[in-house]
């Protein structure tokens, strides 16, 4: 779709009856807005783009940069499915842009893309996959959702127990009809909870399908009577909702643990060694906090080889590794701001050639406390997490600092409120 001139465009709104076009984008917390707008007006939006009340929005309410527009992202173009098939919709990712046609500075999409350019530069790009769960509850006679869960199955488990296969089935069709891959899906370990697992692909692509998944879930489960509930924790005492993020580098199509497994090596101790940094932008809500050491989620900052409770994993597939798994963060995330800090802390780990520490491959309960305290933890609170940001001299120092900054104050106002 990258190729598609405006023409193009024009003649396929008209060619496919679409009546309506959304421009969508994210809040800094990750949560899409949109506006529609009519086919007539779908010209003008990829030339000057279209204004939005920014002071409505949050991270985008700076008293600088009170002039915002959309501009949609041609290769973005999406018919919604679940919308009416007479009369369509369209959908459009949008970068934000300032009266003049530049770049707004604190716009993560815009983030995502120059640390991608980053990576370009020295020699390499970078794919991710994404593990993501939810859970299904019940709504009550007016639609609004309630604290039971849709179903009481397990791990793995199948209907009766596992009430959720049908929507999982409907969810992975419309999100393949959208040019999206899922790989596989089942009932997960929490009661009503669930997991979708998705093809790898390049990082931006990654972030913009993330964000087309949790709507292609919300609207889903609504059609059948259920809320989908990406919350990092939304039941105490069971599993919270991870999305694990595999994490892999090319170099012309080939994995760079083939090519150069050094490079490869740097870029996750770049990452390991700055999740403290970090962790604020991977797990940005209260709750996300209380995940962290239950159910096999985790708590300390160690990496494993096979070990699948560590934060960092480096699965080995018929003697070969592909990549690293990234286990901390949660949906709450913006995945465009999330991404982006990933791919430039694993950029400081390439410039310093860093190295990792020894893997830890037995279980932590196995430890003693004075061996477990030996070990750096992640963040223990929301509050401290914006603190290990605030004295990051990565942060400080990289090209992140403008969004950094920004994501900290608007995470502090709303922790004040």
């Amino acid at each position: 779709m990258s190729d598609r001139t405006i023409d193009e465009i024009l003649n396929f709104v008209e060619e496919n009856d679409v009546k309506f076009i959304r421009l969508a984008f994210c809040d800094i917390f990750g949560n899409q807005k949109n506006v529609s707008i009519m086919p007539c007006e779908l010209e003008k939006a990829f030339t000057t783009g279209i204004n939005f009340d920014s002071f409505l929005v949050l991270g985008y309410d700076d008293p600088v940069y009170q002039d915002l527009f959309l501009l949609p992202d041609p290769t973005t173009l999406n018919i919604l499915p679940w919308r009416p098939q007479q009369g369509r919709v369209m959908r459009f990712y949008c970068d934000v842009v300032l009266a003049d046609g530049t770049p707004y500075p604190y716009d993560v999409r815009k983030f995502l893309r120059d640390a991608l350019a980053e990576c370009s530069e020295m020699g390499f790009a970078c794919r991710m996959g994404l593990k993501s769960e939810f859970y299904l509850f019940k709504t009550d006679e007016e639609g609004r959702p309630t604290a039971e869960p849709w179903d009481e199955g397990g791990y793995f488990d199948i209907s009766p127990l596992d009430r959720g296969e049908n929507i999982r089935r409907e969810i992975c069709l419309c999100l393949e009809e959208m040019g999206i891959q899922p790989e596989s899906s089942h009932h997960e370990n929490g009661p009503g909870q669930n997991e979708i697992d998705f093809r790898a692909s390049d990082a931006m692509s990654a972030a913009d399908n993330f964000i087309t998944y949790k709507n292609v879930v919300s609207a889903i489960s609504e059609r059948n009577g259920v809320y989908a509930s990406f919350a990092p924790k939304p039941i105490r005492g069971k599993s919270g909702n991870g999305l694990h993020m595999k994490v892999s580098l090319f170099r012309k199509g080939v994995n760079l643990e083939e090519v150069d497994p050094q490079m490869s090596k740097s870029f996750m101790a770049g990452v390991f060694n700055r999740m403290r940094d970090i962790t604020l932008f991977l797990n940005p809500q209260v709750e996300s906090y209380e995940r962290f050491g239950e159910n096999e989620a985790p708590k300390y900052i160690t990496w494993s080889a096979q070990n699948r409770s560590r934060l960092m994993r480096v699965p080995v597939v018929h003697g070969k590794k592909a990549g690293f798994i990234l286990r901390s963060p949660d949906s709450g995330i913006n995945p465009y701001a999330a991404f982006g800090m990933v791919i430039l802390a694993g950029l400081e780990g390439v410039k310093n050639r860093e190295t990792l520490p020894p893997p830890v491959d037995v279980s932590m309960r196995t430890l003693s406390k004075e061996e477990r305290d030996g070990y750096d933890k992640l963040p223990a609170s929301l509050q401290e997490a914006v603190d290990c940001a605030k004295k990051s001299a990565f942060l400080k120092e990289s090209s992140c600092r403008k969004v950094a900054d920004r994501f900290m104050e608007v995470i502090e106002r709303q922790l004040l409120s």
